[in-house]
Parts: C-alpha cells; sequence; structure tokens
C-alpha cells in the first residue's frame, strides 16, 4: 500500500514588486505551507534586499 502526501509542501515567493522596478535579478523565498489549510496561493510581505525595503511577495508554480 502507497503511502499518502503529507499535508506541508514546499512553495516559492516571488516579489511583485521587482520586475516594474528595471533592477536585475530576482527575489524569491522558499517557504512551506499546509495544503489543506491554504489551498489558495499565498502572499506575504518579505524583504527584497535589492529594493532594501520590505514588498509583497506571491506564491509562483
Amino acid at each position: 500500500m502507497a503511502k499518502a502526501k503529507g499535508n506541508r509542501i514546499q512553495v516559492i515567493l516571488e516579489c511583485t514588486e521587482h520586475k516594474e522596478s528595471g533592477q536585475p535579478g530576482t527575489s524569491r523565498f522558499i517557504t512551506t505551507k499546509n495544503r489543506k489549510n491554504t489551498p489558495e496561493r499565498i502572499e506575504l510581505r518579505k524583504y527584497n534586499a535589492i529594493l532594501k525595503r520590505y514588498t509583497l511577495h506571491k506564491e509562483i508554480k
């Protein structure tokens, strides 16, 4: 019998303001979420070292 997948999965968060700034590079973070509790994509305010401020980071696939 196969073991069921866990509910906690790794997700990548990418900055939403970085592309519009025109600066090279990307701001990405790897975190985990419980897909049972939060089936929708998550949005968190994280620090962007290139822009030197907190910006909105959205989950990407």
